[in-house]
């Protein structure tokens, strides 16, 4: 059986296009990893700072008027 060149060309200008969609998909992957990694050291960092709040982090509104300047 015999293919004609028009389907061999074909044939190979699909495994050339699917092999950069694998690449490509490996890149993203990659990407994704490493940006769920900066999530998570984000969300760490938050509940730190949160716990190091001076209320214990509870988020209670104080206003301005109640806290005297260091003058007075």
């Amino acid at each position: 059986m015999t293919t004609s060149p028009a389907i061999e060309q074909r044939l190979m200008d699909l495994e050339i296009k699917a092999s950069f969609t694998e690449d490509l998909v490996e890149q993203l992957n990659q990407t994704i990893f490493q940006q769920q990694q900066q999530i998570d050291a984000l969300i760490r960092q938050v509940s730190q700072l949160h716990q190091q709040l001076p209320d214990g982090g509870s988020g209670s509104f104080r206003s301005l008027r109640d806290e005297l300047p260091p003058h007075y």
